[in-house]
Parts: structure tokens; C-alpha cells; sequence
């Protein structure tokens, strides 16, 4: 059984998907063996929905993996939108050119690779949509500064936020994660729900994605 939603109710979500398609899913089969931190199809799904309800044309990504997150996210941007998506690894930068390009999207994607902290201070806003799915101990550090580049009634969206449950003192019988890794983001789920700037939730999907929107004024 999945450790936040139950396995018959993930399997249920996911025979509603109707988002995905044969690069995706090409992907995702792929990875199976690989076992690469991609979010799931329904997190996929997600993020273009989001995406779409924003009218994002700016979209920010801090965690490109094998660009998997960004087909999703690039799939709902329009003529002209662009995003920018930023990767440590230059190998796994490599890779997400090239599935950029089997999904069609090369156009839209530009790919930063190097370390965010540094990175991102060379980056100018206003984004529409920012998705952080980065290094977990960088999730707080770098708040105030997608606050920054977000636009008011922006979204910023981060994944793997309830971590198996593990923010939870005493959820899980055993640490699967990192012990840094489960402070850092249990310090950033009190941070973020607390920003003044933002309003916040989490939505219990998969392994916890949280939504918050940019305060106007």
C-alpha cells in the first residue's frame, strides 16, 4: 500500500489520466528500471492543469532530472511561452534535451545546468508558474528568492513535500530518506505555510505536492 494515498486509489487515478502520451509514457517505462527521482504522471497531470489555469507563459523548473516534469509542464505553455529549467548534472541535462526533443517542445525549454543557489540569481522574473523538485536541503534557502521571480498570483509548486510521510514524527516505522533531507523539507512546509507573501496548501498526491499563489498587492 502506497504510504500517503492507498495503491487502489493511485490505480484509480491513474486510469483517468488522459494527458499522456507516447514520449511520456516512453519515459516512465524507462525509468521503471532506473528508479531517477521523475514525479509521477499524476503529478504530471497536475502541473499542466495548474499550468493551464494560470495562462503560465513564464514557467521556472529547479530540478530537470531527464526532463520528464518538463514535457508536462511545456506541454501547456502557448505559442511563444517559454520555460527554463535548471539541472545540476550534465549528463542528465544531456538526456532532457533529447526527450525535449522527442516530445516536440525544444523551442519552448531552454536548459540551465549548474547549481541553482548560483544560478538562480542570474535569472529574471516575473515567472508565472515556478515548480521546485530540486535538492530537498535547497527547497528553504531558496524560497525568498522564487517568491521574488514569481508574479503576484503566480503559482509555486513543490513536490515530494510529505516525503513518504517522514515529516510525520513516528508516521513510518522505518527512515527510508535521509535524515537532513526530512528536516530540510519539514522546515520548508512550516516556512512556506507561513510565508506572508503566500497562501498555501498540500495536496496529498502521490508523495505530497504543495500549491501556493503569489499574494497580489
Amino acid at each position: 500500500m502506497g504510504q500517503i494515498v492507498p495503491d487502489a486509489i493511485e490505480h484509480y487515478l491513474a486510469d483517468l489520466n488522459r494527458f499522456g502520451d507516447a514520449v511520456l509514457d516512453d519515459i516512465a517505462r524507462g525509468n521503471d528500471a532506473r528508479g531517477l527521482p521523475l514525479v509521477d504522471a499524476e503529478v504530471g497531470a497536475l502541473l499542466r492543469v495548474m499550468a493551464t489555469a494560470v495562462g503560465a507563459s513564464r514557467i521556472l523548473e529547479i530540478g530537470t532530472a531527464i526532463g520528464y516534469s518538463g514535457i508536462w509542464l511545456a506541454g501547456a505553455l502557448p505559442p511563444g511561452g517559454r520555460l527554463l529549467t535548471m539541472e545540476m548534472s550534465e549528463e542528465r541535462a544531456r538526456e532532457a534535451r533529447e526527450n525535449f526533443a522527442r516530445a516536440g517542445v525544444s523551442e519552448r525549454v531552454s536548459v540551465i545546468v549548474g547549481d541553482a543557489r548560483l544560478k538562480i540569481a542570474k535569472v529574471s522574473g516575473p515567472f508565472d508558474l515556478i515548480f521546485q523538485d530540486g535538492d530537498k536541503k535547497l527547497y528553504e534557502p531558496l524560497l525568498d528568492r522564487l517568491v521574488a521571480l514569481l508574479r503576484p498570483g503566480g503559482l509555486l509548486i513543490t513536490d515530494n513535500v510529505l516525503w513518504d510521510g517522514e515529516v510525520v514524527p513516528g508516521f513510518a516505522s522505518a527512515s527510508r530518506h535521509d535524515a537532513a533531507d526530512t528536516r530540510a523539507i519539514a522546515e520548508y512546509n512550516e516556512r512556506v505555510a507561513s510565508h506572508p507573501e503566500l497562501v498555501t496548501t498540500i495536496v496529498p498526491l502521490r508523495d505530497g505536492v504543495s500549491i501556493s499563489v503569489k499574494r497580489s498587492g
